[in-house]
């Protein structure tokens, strides 16, 4: 799980291990991943990962590795919203920037390093935790526009990783948590975060023979891209 010590990434790796589950629980920095595990039990372990860092996610998924034999479950939540008074056609470069690095190009580097090893053991589900301000068919504005196309283009990576792994026994999905109290959505969000983290959970824990994948859900729901 990256982003997993607070907020939704916490309650997702707490209903992750009271499922049986194994947790990696991956954050920047170490300490703050150890007091995560502290919360969820003996299940968890900390796991020191910067996604915006190739290094960092090379060196975490090879410790990940030597601690449990393998990784089954992909949860890629580690994300940033960082323009919230931008409008277009306005752009701050370095926003946008530090934004896909993190919500999209992030991602990606972890799922490449994880994925071809879930390949291998013809087994895995992979959850890239996006949000309904990246569906083309449901932006109305242009409110936060770093973040948007941030999660449109988590989104495409997600239908385009789930049509490459078609028939291999990986399935891959985007959940959308909603607009959940936590460090990102704030402390007036409707949703708390064991409603928030319900659908990534679910989709993480597809059972076997299951064929759902390149989707994107909300409140285990479809949502149009």
């Amino acid at each position: 799980m990256t982003g997993g010590a607070r907020g939704i990434g916490l309650e997702m790796c707490r209903q992750l291990a009271d499922q049986g589950l194994r947790v990696l629980v991956g954050a920047r920095g170490r300490e703050a991943a150890a007091e995560a595990c502290r919360v969820i039990g003996p299940a968890a372990l900390p796991l020191a990962l910067d996604v915006t860092s190739s290094k960092s996610v090379t060196e975490a998924v090879r410790e990940a590795a030597g601690l449990t034999g393998g990784i089954d479950v992909l949860v890629n939540n580690a994300g940033v919203s960082l323009d919230r008074e931008l409008r277009p056609p306005y752009v701050d470069e370095d926003i946008l920037r530090a934004t896909l690095d993190t919500n999209l190009t992030g991602a990606w580097r972890v799922a490449e390093a994880v994925v071809p090893r879930m390949v291998e053991a013809g087994y895995g589900r992979v959850v890239n935790v996006t949000s309904s301000y990246g569906s083309l068919a449901l932006m109305d504005s242009g409110r936060r526009p770093a973040y948007r196309i941030s999660k449109a283009a988590l989104n495409a990576l997600t239908r385009m990783l789930a049509a490459e792994l078609s028939g291999t026994g990986v399935l891959v999905n985007a959940a959308d948590p909603g607009w959940t109290r936590s460090g990102m959505g704030g402390p007036s969000a409707p949703r708390g975060p064991e409603e928030g983290a319900d659908t990534p959970v679910w989709l993480a824990t597809l059972p076997e023979g299951d064929e759902t994948t390149g989707g994107l859900f909300a409140d285990r729901r479809p949502l149009p891209w």
